[in-house]
């Protein structure tokens, strides 16, 4: 299921920009050019809103507390003003998060993937329930292509993070070398492909292992191929 966000901006340029951007990241988007716009879209679908500060009519801040009364939708602040006593204004009026124009859009793309994630986690939303797989005390976020170990993200390449996601999902099921190579690379497996495999599950096993020697989560199955339990 996408998540949608409700991108508030007087400048119409910017609106597109953002709006481009985040369709393109997966994102369902709709736009406000003001506060009032704003306030007659909103309702529960909105699981993230980006409000400029500083907009003709009702002012982000005041958008944002009229917002607060109906949803606690996670709100990203956008505004040239960086004053701390502007950044104290839009928490207090219930924004989650502030970044300052100009911004670059994998900023933008971090805190929106970050304020999301709080929001649906850690208050137990459902809609990621289905987008996540527990491995032991690893989690993977099949929404945003993040693993985590306890609070600590681990920075795994995409082949890694295919390799993990393709035996996590199927846990306890044996994955011969032919097996991850034509699922991971896509292509007709060869023999000399096994070092490939070999390579990648080695360097997995570096950033998931406390003892990649005796491996607890990415376990070999000697003359079969690979599992996780």
């Amino acid at each position: 299921m996408k998540h949608k966000i409700l991108v508030v901006d007087d400048n119409p340029d910017l609106r597109e920009v953002i709006s481009i951007f985040l369709t393109g990241e997966g994102y369902e988007v709709v736009t406000a050019s003001d506060g009032e716009e704003a306030l007659a879209i909103m309702d529960e679908t909105v699981d993230l809103v980006i409000l400029d500060v500083m907009m003709p009519g009702l002012s982000g801040y005041k958008v944002c507390s009229q917002i607060r009364e109906r949803s606690m939708a996670p709100i990203l602040f956008l505004t040239a003003k960086t004053q701390d006593s502007d950044k104290a204004m839009g928490f207090s009026s219930g924004g989650d998060d502030y970044l300052s124009k100009p911004f670059s859009y994998n900023e933008l793309l971090a805190r929106v993937k970050a304020l999301l994630r709080r929001y649906y986690v850690y208050s137990g939303k459902t809609k990621e329930a289905n987008n996540y797989i527990s491995l032991l005390d690893l989690l993977i976020n099949t929404e945003f292509n993040e693993v985590k170990r306890g609070d600590t993200e681990l920075a795994l390449t995409d082949i890694e993070y295919r390799i993990l996601l393709l035996l996590a999902s199927h846990k306890r099921r044996i994955f011969s070398v032919q097996n991850i190579y034509e699922s991971i690379w896509e292509e007709p497996y060869y023999y000399t492909a096994n070092n490939t495999v070999m390579v990648h599950i080695r360097k997995l096993r570096s950033k998931l292992e406390d003892n990649p020697q005796n491996p607890k989560y990415v376990k070999t199955v000697w003359g079969k191929g690979y599992r996780v339990e």
